[in-house]
């Protein structure tokens, strides 16, 4: 498996897809990168030599990749967050940011559905119990 930016790069895929699995490179950069280093993006990531390996290292270090860019998105994060703005809110509250609806979707934020209203006659005893317990 090569390593490139402290990312294994799956050994079988091509070039210009393995490259993808680094955090912050997408398709576009990948092109400006394999045009910068002069380096055929069908050619396969175990057939590259240690020059090549270096030569693309070297392209990626103008883009930022990640823990820099992490770094950047979770300040900018913070940052809205202490300022009080509206995306800060919905970010600290674990609600989408971006206006999307929430009444019925937005399920990977919000979690798993809790059901709220009527309960079971076994939950309500069970709540009972435990109410006279206390």
């Amino acid at each position: 498996m090569t390593r490139i930016v402290g990312v294994d790069i799956p050994s079988e895929k091509r070039i210009d897809i393995a490259l993808t699995y680094i955090y912050g490179v997408g398709r576009k950069n990948v092109a400006q990168v394999l045009a910068h280093s002069g380096i055929d993006p069908a050619k396969r990531s175990h057939q590259l030599t240690g020059d090549e390996i270096a030569k693309i290292a070297k392209a990626l270090e103008e883009i930022k990749t990640e823990g820099d860019l992490r770094e950047d998105l979770s300040k900018n994060i913070k940052r809205l967050k202490r300022i009080g703005s509206y995306r800060g809110l919905r970010h600290s509250q674990g609600l989408p940011a971006r206006g999307q609806r929430t009444k019925s979707n937005a399920r990977t934020k919000r979690g798993k559905r809790a059901t709220v209203g009527a309960l079971k006659k076994e939950s309500m005893v069970k709540q009972e119990r435990a109410q006279k317990d206390k």
